[in-house]
């Protein structure tokens, strides 16, 4: 295994000090705890947190910041925080007007998350909560009941953002970050497996001539694994059963994400977007927006995700509202 690393059980320590040192106009550390919070507290708005494993980087820490997150909660590396960390990120970006805990549908997560949420509210503190599912390609898994939360996650992270920064109350925001897991849908593609740094190998084998398909974000099995194919066939893969669950009609808007898995060159992730782009002119639906990049990663993995998300003129508006954080400035 060859990382940039020092200790395999200082890993996350010494990321989050690296992430603040590098960004100290964008987040504060929580002493003693793998939690950023907003440089700049904001003040009368609802506070929104979020978090999991560490190794999906820039999630979540890199979506901290005006019209997205107020906090993230960094757990060890593809593993969920435990509830003491969250617990300290409600109570250091509650404002009074409540905090929404934007939760991907994996069992740690959803259960350490509402444990800490019971121990914020008997503090007094006003908490809800969503989980986002967007993956189409398994209904459960190893880590959940259901489908998994995984990159269509950062659309709520900047819709319900934009929409908590508005002012809104907490059940307008939780409304509104309802209304994007119900109209996003992901699936991802996985061609090299990662690596944990504690394993010290990679998580599982492909051969050089095969490809996993519906791979999720911490190395589960996908749907398929099938010979390596061009990225335009790949793409028809994936987006056949996007859109089969979706079912956009002509004249639909979406938001587009070509979301990198953490070691696919950009240029690779605009050809896949390409395609993307020609199959969705071809069924009519329009492209309100595209967003290309790496967003949720899995650590060193060589794959991508498409995710795309069905727009009205709410969505629209705060979709393009302003952000400035780390990872996405808007």
């Amino acid at each position: 295994m060859k990382k940039f690393i020092n200790d395999v059980e200082n890993v996350e320590n010494e990321m989050l000090e690296g992430i603040v040192l590098a960004h100290p106009e964008y987040v504060n550390r929580i002493p003693g705890f793998d939690v950023l919070v907003r440089a700049e507290k904001k003040v009368g708005k609802v506070a929104l947190v979020s978090g999991g494993g560490s190794g999906h980087e820039p999630a979540h820490g890199g979506f901290v910041g005006k019209g997205m997150l107020d906090g993230a909660v960094a757990g060890a590396i593809f593993t969920s925080p435990t509830p003491d960390q969250v617990f300290e990120a409600i109570k250091a970006v509650d404002a009074g007007k409540g905090v929404l805990l934007v939760v991907k549908n994996y069992t740690g997560d959803i259960m350490n998350f509402e444990m800490a949420a019971e121990l914020a509210e008997a503090e007094g503190i006003k908490v809800a909560n969503v989980v986002t599912n967007d993956d189409v390609a398994v209904e459960d898994s190893l880590y959940t009941t259901g489908r998994r939360g995984v990159a269509g996650t950062i659309f709520v992270h900047k819709i319900a953002g934009a929409k908590a920064e508005t002012g809104a109350s907490l059940e307008e925001v939780q409304a509104i970050a309802e209304k994007v897991i119900a109209n996003v849908r992901t699936m991802g593609v996985a061609l090299k497996p990662c690596t944990v740094p504690a394993a010290g190998k990679p998580g599982f084998e492909l051969s050089d001539e095969e490809m996993e398909l519906g791979i999720g974000i911490h190395g589960e099995p996908g749907i398929e694994r099938k010979p390596m194919q061009k990225a335009d066939e790949i793409v028809d893969y994936l987006m056949a059963r996007i859109l089969k669950d979706m079912n956009p009609q002509s004249g639909d808007e979406v938001a587009v994400m070509v979301n990198g898995a953490g070691a696919t060159p950009p240029m690779e992730l605009y050809i896949l977007n390409r395609r993307v782009s020609q199959i969705l002119a071809e069924k009519g639906v329009k492209v309100f927006k595209t967003f290309v990049g790496d967003f949720m990663t899995s650590i060193d993995m060589a794959g991508a995700s498409i995710t795309l998300l069905k727009l009205d003129n709410e969505l629209k508006t705060l979709l393009l509202a302003e952000a400035d954080t780390i990872a996405l400035k808007m």
